[in-house]
């Protein structure tokens, strides 16, 4: 096992990273920017590392200072997090080419699903359905016209490097559709670097639905359950749940044997998330994410598995020591993102939080770096807590989570509590029927 971990990431998630290592026995290198040297991870940490101003591309995405930090520290391995690096393939490599150990995926699997073309290729040849659309990058107006016919109109272009929703169009007709090649592909030339686009079928009203996978280096694959990630803002993720309430066992069992299937195929180490849309019946995979993602807690809290600590082992060269006869999983949870945003205008809203009390009790998990008195910088994304519960059923998570949010108080900024409140307060939520348009309906903004 590691006995030392350099955290390459900030915030809740390297507090995160850092308390999973040090219940390990692991001790822990935090690195951070001038605009953290007070963060809860960088005080906690056995060792911290400034590398960088304020600005991520002159820190938290300087390769040459992290590799630096872990030479200077002799930390053993990296971890990540999620953001920033964690889907860098070049940085996988030049971790691994320095001597450490990257606590994800090789550096091939990243590289072969950071490429939405050839993550589709890929899961088309692993036998994952897909949505209709493009085989590949489109060259030309013309092209995209004769692919939009085959797919059936209304069509979305995307961009191949694409990610939070850039370079992404809508199209309900051949004229919509010129105009739409036009801008997603400035957008992601603007966004990204690329240019390149793809079309495919654009499904109207469907769940997003994502599957959990770990995967050893012995061929052991299990996934972890499905975690609806429908409630979307601008294709950004507001409030996650598990399990879905769209999907019942026969569902649920079908779709996680293809992604286990898949994965053994592909020969993928670690933990990886499979993200697929779901209308009618029917799974269509959209894109592989090689890290961890944001919304892992409510995956342990159904599985009472600490996906931190099986990436650290699978790392090291352990085996998963069980099989997927061995996963129970227990009761639902919910997640919401807290963000220091306006929860009416959604504009980030940084400052230095005043009083600050967390919801407890049982069931209830918080994961943030804040305390009061911590500034939140202005640099980074606006999440600054994860409020996570768990009941036996849906009915109990949500009755804990309307007090759990009545509870948390967070002073000196603006937050989007008051958005979670009222989203858990609508009917059709409450019953589970959503899809991921529905909160920008309810919020009253367009797709």
């Amino acid at each position: 096992m590691f006995e030392k971990v350099l955290i390459a990431n900030r915030g809740e998630i390297a507090l995160r990273i850092h308390r999973a290592c040090r219940e390990m026995g692991i001790k822990t290198v935090a690195v951070h920017s001038t605009a953290d040297h007070d963060a809860m991870h960088v005080r906690l940490a056995d060792e911290s590392v400034c590398i960088g101003p304020p600005p991520a591309r002159e820190s938290y995405l300087n390769k040459a200072a992290i590799l630096t930090a872990a030479t200077i520290t002799n930390a053993d391995a990296i971890h990540p997090g999620y953001g920033f690096l964690s889907e860098n393939a070049d940085f996988a490599s030049m971790v691994e080419e320095h001597g450490f150990t990257f606590i994800g995926p090789s550096p091939d699997h990243i590289r072969m699903m950071g490429d939405k073309i050839t993550a589709k290729r890929a899961a088309l040849d692993a036998g994952l359905p897909v949505v209709p659309g493009s085989e590949g990058s489109l060259n030309s107006e013309d092209e995209a016209l004769a692919a939009a016919e085959v797919a059936g109109y209304p069509i979305i272009i995307k961009a191949t490097a694409g990610g939070g929703g850039k370079g992404m169009k809508v199209a309900n007709d051949s004229l919509g559709l010129r105009e739409a090649w036009r801008l997603a592909r400035n957008e992601a030339k603007a966004s990204f670097g690329n240019p390149d686009v793809y079309l495919e079928k654009y499904l109207d009203r469907p769940r997003h639905i994502e599957v959990q996978i770990l995967a050893d280096s012995f061929g052991n694959v299990v996934h972890l359950g499905e975690r609806d990630c429908s409630l979307q803002r601008k294709h950004q993720k507001v409030l996650e749940e598990a399990p879905s309430p769209a999907l019942n066992a026969t569902e649920r069992e079908r779709i996680g044997g293809i992604a286990c299937a898949a994965i053994r195929k592909l020969g993928y180490r670690n933990a990886g998330t499979l993200e697929f849309l779901y209308q009618d019946g029917e799974f269509y995979f959209i894109e592989m994410n090689t890290r961890l993602q944001v919304e892992h807690p409510i995956t342990e809290m159904i599985s009472g598995l600490d996906l931190v600590r099986e990436q650290i082992r699978v790392a090291a060269g352990a085996p998963l020591g069980y099989a997927q006869a061995d996963i129970r999983f227990s009761g639902h949870a919910i997640e919401c993102r807290i963000n220091a945003e306006d929860p009416n205008t959604f504009a980030p809203c940084p400052g230095r939080i005043g009083g600050y009390h967390a919801p407890g009790g049982l069931g209830v998990r918080v994961d943030s770096g804040l305390y009061a008195g911590y500034k939140v910088p202005s640099q980074y994304d606006s999440m600054i807590a994860k409020l996570v519960v768990h009941g036996t059923s849906r009915n109990e998570c949500l009755m804990r989570l309307r007090r759990a949010l009545g509870e948390f108080v967070i002073e000196g900024v603006q937050t989007t509590i008051p958005l979670h409140e009222r989203i858990i307060a609508q009917q059709a939520f409450v019953n589970g029927e959503y899809d991921i348009h529905w909160l920008e309906r309810l919020v009253g903004l367009k797709g």
